[in-house]
């Protein structure tokens, strides 16, 4: 495997690296306390059946060594999408510390256990929201919503608000990562990382 030693990868960094995935979990923790917004928040975009691409910002609070997780309502535009034509990418960028993230991947349905599982760690409304939300599709009013979110507070009084079963998780099983350091007069590192069976070999690219 071709190894980028640690000198090659900008300020912040100090050991060489062989998983992109760590990378990206130790870039992250070091932007957050820097960052004016979420640093869990990046782009996700997917395509539909005729390669028509979308985009929209999504929390990807969840990162492990399978892969990039993302939870939303199955019937919603990114959810439809992704079970067309189960590709997609994310990009993070952290303008604190001057680095970007790129990834691309295949994705799959999360299982049940999983997606329960990070239903139940949510606040109370937003597992209320999920279910007065039919995501994507039309509403005449705020106040429509605000009345379905009412009735859905009435519904669970006093009880555990379960998973709806049109809402869930993905998981992005990455097949190559970017990493992208800032660099003067636009003299940027980049590093793609290429995903072969269970390990990674890397590239500088040019900026």
């Amino acid at each position: 495997m071709t190894m980028v030693q640690a000198e090659e990868l900008g300020p912040g960094y100090r050991r060489a690296v062989s998983d992109p995935i760590a990378l990206f979990l130790a870039a992250r923790a070091a932007a957050a306390p820097t960052e004016t917004w979420e640093a869990s928040s990046g782009v996700l975009a997917t395509a539909d059946p005729s390669g028509r691409p979308s985009a929209r910002f999504v929390l990807v609070k969840e990162v492990d060594a399978e892969g990039f997780w993302i939870y939303t309502n199955y019937e919603s535009r990114k959810a439809r999408e992704l079970d067309a034509n189960p590709f997609a990418a994310l990009s993070f960028h952290w303008p604190s510390t001057h680095v970007q993230f790129r990834i691309e991947g295949r994705v799959e349905r999360a299982s049940d256990a999983r997606s329960d599982a990070y239903f139940a760690s949510r606040p109370r409304l937003s597992q209320l929201g999920a279910w007065a939300s039919v995501q994507s599709r039309p509403i005449a009013s705020r106040q429509e919503l605000l009345d379905r979110l009412a009735a859905e507070e009435a519904r669970h009084a006093g009880a555990p608000v379960p998973r709806p079963p049109s809402w869930g998780g993905y998981r992005l099983v990455p097949s190559a990562i970017e990493h992208w350091v800032e660099g003067e007069h636009r003299l940027h590192d980049r590093f793609l990382y290429v995903r072969t069976g269970d390990a990674w070999s890397v590239t500088r690219l040019s900026p």
